[in-house]
């Protein structure tokens, strides 16, 4: 059985979504405590995250830890209902670039504009946050998913990444990215997953 350790409304969410549109079994255990923004507050030590932070998954022997890397075990072990391709199957590459592509650059571009950070060139390994809503506008007038025509598990952790920064102005919204937003969370799993994290 795989354990999610989660707590409601975080990263780790993304990951409910994904488990449920896999349909894969799992149950989730609760992280009672996370460092807050200013790095205060203590540790869940039952959280087999070395820096305490969810999403954490254990599956067996295994565990691992960072989004993408999870989105990743996950969608190559439960191939009943293919979320991203396989080992040697189109698209893996631009999967797997997708993949890690919100927690190196998004993420931090965005993160940028809400805390006022200065860009350094060269030596971040980000880029600013008008080129990464360029890019992603210009890919998304292009194409329904991410990936093209089909739903992946990029739609579910880049997309669902982008619906939040939007929610909370950390992006800027266009009608591209609006109506993709809206796209994927009409989706009964995100539903679901809402519901749930409201609950806890």
């Amino acid at each position: 059985m795989i354990t999610l350790y989660h707590r409601p409304q975080t990263r780790s969410s993304s990951i409910i979504w994904l488990l449920d549109e896999l349909e894969a079994p799992y149950q989730i255990k609760l992280v009672q405590s996370i460092r807050g923004p200013d790095g205060s507050g203590a540790i869940d030590p039952s959280n087999p995250h070395p820096h305490g932070k969810v999403p954490a998954l254990q599956d067996g022997g295994e565990t691992i830890y960072e989004s993408g890397a999870i989105a990743l075990y996950l969608t190559d072990k439960f191939r009943k209902k293919k979320l991203g391709p396989a080992p040697g199957e189109p698209k893996r590459g631009e999967y797997l670039s997708w993949l890690f592509y919100r927690p190196g650059v998004m993420e931090p571009a965005f993160m940028e504009r809400r805390f006022g950070i200065k860009h350094v060139y060269g030596a971040m390994g980000w880029a600013p946050p008008e080129e990464v809503e360029e890019m992603l506008n210009s890919h998304l007038s292009k194409n329904e998913y991410f990936l093209g025509d089909e739903f992946s598990a990029v739609d579910i952790m880049v997309g669902g990444g982008l619906n939040f920064m939007l929610l909370f102005k950390m992006a800027n919204e266009t009608p591209v990215l609006k109506e993709y937003c809206a796209r994927i969370t009409a989706r009964p799993a995100f539903r679901r997953m809402m519901e749930q994290d409201a609950r806890k």
